[in-house]
């Protein structure tokens, strides 16, 4: 075993859904539950955690804090996040909470025929968006917890299966568009079907699966077939950032969620990002969050086991 898998089998911990616990058909292509009776019966999901599926979650009552990829949400009435699969998350809850839960396997559309692309019209769903996180206005809010409901009487029906979850992804298609609706206009909408908005996604994807070996935009423009400054354009038109910023952004993404792990040094965090000298991530780190690698985990570490 190489040093880099070593580091990958001590990350905190990443859930699929079969691992979870819900009252309505729990499977590993979809599940739904009351918010109340999931938070209860999965009080691990309370530390720092990561799915491996997409998660949607909307509130009806209560308070408090939603932890997303180090940035702080709210948590009331109204409020619904769309999560990716991998991001890192945790749940602050002030008093009782109560709303909907969905979860659905990243191959949930693509085994109905409908497609998984299907999501690249929706703002929410893409990489570095600014839109998971929405307040609906009361009419969506209340046609929003109608189709909920819904989803929840078909499950409950137990109709054929196949059948159910084609009128579950019916009812999914809904809710994001209710919700894309809802979204602010500034929000990254690959659906505009141009070639720069293709290209945009392309180059978010090819960051997300090479961001620790390749950190220079020539690199990512080389494998698009275009220039670094077209490349750059791309991003300035799209959502008015550069290609080197969005590409710091991922590697920064990537060591915070790394650095709530308490079981791994600086130096095996450094060494799984590519950084082979220890006090470059450091400086790295801090000339673009403003804090050492280790002032950053101490504002997360609350008991030994907080993994």
């Amino acid at each position: 075993m190489d040093k880099r898998e070593m580091v990958v089998e001590t990350t905190y911990p990443t859930f699929d859904i079969c691992n979870l616990v819900t009252n309505r058909l729990s499977n590993d292509l979809f599940n739904i539950d009351r918010f109340h009776g999931y938070a209860r019966n999965n009080p691990h999901l309370q530390k720092v955690h990561k799915h491996s599926f997409y998660h949607l979650v909307l509130f009806t009552a209560g308070n408090g804090q939603h932890i997303l990829d180090f940035e702080s949400y709210p948590i009331k009435e109204g409020i619904i996040y769309f999560m990716r699969p991998n991001q890192a998350h945790k749940w602050i809850f002030e008093g009782e909470v109560d709303g909907y839960v969905i979860n659905f396997s990243s191959t949930f559309f693509d085994q109905l025929a409908i497609g998984s692309s299907i999501l690249d019209n929706f703002p929410f769903f893409n990489l570095f968006s600014s839109s998971q996180v929405l307040e609906l206005d009361k009419p969506s809010l209340d046609k929003t917890c109608a189709i909920f409901e819904e989803i929840l009487s078909e499950v409950g029906a137990r109709n054929e299966h196949n059948q159910m979850l084609i009128m579950i992804s019916s009812y999914l298609l809904q809710i994001f568009v209710i919700a894309a609706r809802n979204a602010k206009e500034n929000a990254i909408e690959y659906s505009r079907n141009n070639y720069n908005s293709v290209l945009l996604k392309k180059f978010m994807e090819l960051i997300e699966d090479n961001f620790r070996e390749l950190r220079l935009p020539k690199d990512y423009a080389s494998m698009l077939y275009i220039t670094s400054s077209h490349l750059n354009f791309i991003c300035q038109d799209q959502i008015k950032t550069s290609a080197g910023e969005l590409i710091r952004k991922r590697v920064l993404l990537e060591a915070k969620r790394l650095l709530v792990n308490f079981e791994m040094s600086i130096s095996a965090i450094a060494l799984d990002l590519n950084f082979f000298d220890t006090s470059y991530f450091v400086k790295f780190f801090k000339k673009y969050t403003g804090l050492t690698p280790e002032a950053f985990r101490k504002q997360y570490y609350n008991k030994p086991n907080n993994t």
